[in-house]
């Protein structure tokens, strides 16, 4: 009987020593990560006289790796000009180093600049295709795979049709994204097309983006196309972007770096598909033109990033116009805390 004990007791230290040699091996880590950023700011409507503060942004993330093919990721902004909001919540399996499959609510995979973080936001105010043309998150599903040893990788989503605000909704024709991303040397060419139904009307869109980095110097152009189905209405919206940011080491006060940015974005009148309050379905913005010039002040500390961005903004729009214009002239100063 005693032999049965000592053996029972050996067979299950040695069960809890593999158990803990496997866990150490795998690095599981059920510690989440938090990061987070704040985005606040001063603007001035230089043709109104008019001036604001706002909390722009207070966004917080919770992600981690509960097994070495499972991750997760929570994100809400607690203040985004004083609204709170839910955004993305997904799970991931990585099948493999090359292939994982996402799903739950997120920024649908096409274009660029629409997913951009503000966490990463060059210029204070997204471009018109950031915004305005191209701004839709899903609940669903994307594939994403990357070719061994090529620098090619690929997305592709299928989503609800109705928008991440209602999940209960049954869909007879779904949302569908597309788009490959390749890295040659210093530049990255992304080409992508989605077809989405948020509102009462199909829009396919394409997109090509063509990216430049070396040394201190980034610059970047987009182009994107959309198309409105069974809308005779509404012509097709063309819209673009082109912007160069230029860095430089610096030491002044707490700041180590510094930068400049220009921007050149328009787009044709834009529809996002929203009827009004009779049920038309009309353009919601104003075909525009915008010249954005600005300067950045940095702070990098460990893991911690500060900026002090100051921009200028110049608005065109086409003569006559009924559709809803933005701002002429507007000045913006904010201060971006990042960790």
């Amino acid at each position: 009987m005693i032999m049965s004990l000592r053996k029972i007791s050996l067979l299950i230290l040695f069960t809890l020593g593999c158990a803990f040699l496997i866990r150490a091996e795998e690095k599981i880590d059920y510690l989440p990560n938090i990061h987070g950023v704040v985005r606040a700011r001063y603007e001035a409507d230089l043709d109104n006289d008019a001036s604001r503060f706002q909390v722009r942004n207070t966004r917080l993330t919770v992600d981690g790796n509960i097994a070495p093919a499972i991750v997760y990721y929570v994100q809400i902004d607690a203040c985004n000009q004083g609204k709170i909001q839910f955004l993305d919540v997904w799970g991931r399996l990585n099948f493999t180093k090359e292939f994982y499959v996402q799903a739950g609510q997120f920024t649908i995979p096409f274009g660029v600049e629409p997913v951009f973080a503000p966490a990463t936001y060059v210029f204070n105010n997204r471009s018109f295709i950031g915004k305005q043309v191209c701004n839709f998150r899903g609940t669903g599903v994307k594939f994403s795979y990357t070719l061994p040893k090529m620098p090619l990788s690929f997305d592709l989503g299928a989503f609800n049709s109705a928008t991440m605000e209602d999940h209960t909704v049954w869909s007879k024709h779904l949302s569908y994204s597309a788009q490959g991303k390749i890295n040659l040397s210093n530049t990255t060419v992304t080409a992508g097309f989605e077809t989405i139904a948020p509102y009462a009307v199909r829009m396919n869109n394409a997109d090509l983006t063509v990216g430049w980095k070396s040394g201190r110097w980034w610059v970047q152009g987009e182009y994107m196309f959309k198309h409105y189905c069974c809308a005779p209405q509404l012509s097709d919206t063309h819209a673009w972007v082109l912007f160069t940011d230029y860095h430089f080491p610096v030491k002044w006060a707490m700041f180590n770096r510094a930068s400049v940015q220009g921007r050149y974005d328009g787009m044709s009148n834009n529809s996002n598909g929203r009827p009004d309050a009779e049920g038309l379905i009309t353009y919601s913005d104003a075909a525009a033109n915008r010249i954005t010039v600005g300067g950045t002040l940095s702070y990098f500390y460990k893991r911690v990033h500060a900026d002090v961005r100051l921009n200028y903004e110049k608005y065109f729009y086409h003569s006559g116009t009924p559709y809803k214009k933005y701002y002429d002239n507007m000045l913006t100063a904010e201060l971006v805390v990042r960790f």
